[in-house]
């Protein structure tokens, strides 16, 4: 079941991230990028082993980075929340009699607990927003027009004219979702592994590892 689970959840992630089948694709040049573009920071500078940026259209990777690290972020927070036993209140499915308060901490648990139209729902709303149809101006790649990457706010959003405090935000949020993207896969590698998602190895007190099964 759990293998199911987590097969489910990598197809819904994946396929949130894919352009809409009906956009035209338009390939685009080649992308270069050089010391002191967003996301290209010390140590490692422009890293590129494979050698993708001369041969791949980089634009549609940084826009996945992008939507991936924003995606972990959240994730990520949600993780820390429901291990800290943060819930809603109320039903989460009044036909079954399931509330937020019975969710079990676990992220493969939560998931395997959520009922079946929970996730047609949560599939339905994160495809509506990825086609441009729900809550976002942006369609997403290739439908980028003269955008930013990652620009999917309207006239409501913060925008910075200051150039120096826009590049050291753009750039913190791209770490942060680097580092989040680390984090929640390792937070489900080590429940995979029967222990607890944030102290596999029992916290700093130097406790047995919590087992989760």
């Amino acid at each position: 079941m759990m293998k199911a689970v987590a097969a489910l959840a990598l197809f819904e992630s994946v396929s949130a991230f894919q352009a809409p089948l009906a956009a035209k694709s338009v390939r685009a040049a080649p992308q270069m990028f050089s010391e002191g573009d967003i996301g290209v920071l010390p140590p490692l500078g422009v890293y590129d082993p494979l050698g993708l940026i001369e041969t791949k259209n980089m634009a549609r990777f940084e826009v996945m980075e992008i939507k991936h690290g924003r995606s972990a972020m959240l994730g990520f927070l949600h993780v820390i929340l429901i291990e800290a036993g943060a819930r809603f209140p109320g039903y989460l499915s009044p036909s079954q009699g399931l509330k937020f308060t019975d969710m079990p901490a676990g992220c493969f648990a939560s998931l395997e607990a959520l009922p079946t139209a929970g996730w047609l729902q949560i599939m339905l709303v994160t495809c509506m927003m990825e086609t441009g149809y729900f809550i976002f101006e942006y369609e997403g790649y290739p439908n980028v027009g003269e955008k930013a990457p990652g620009d999917i706010g309207g006239d409501g959003w913060t925008r910075y004219d200051d150039k120096a405090t826009k590049t050291f935000k753009l750039n913190v949020e791209r770490q942060n979702g680097r580092a989040a993207m680390l984090g929640i896969t390792g937070c489900l590698i080590h429940e995979l592994l029967g222990v607890d998602a944030l102290y596999p190895t029992g916290g700093l007190g130097g406790a047995a590892p919590p087992t989760i099964f």
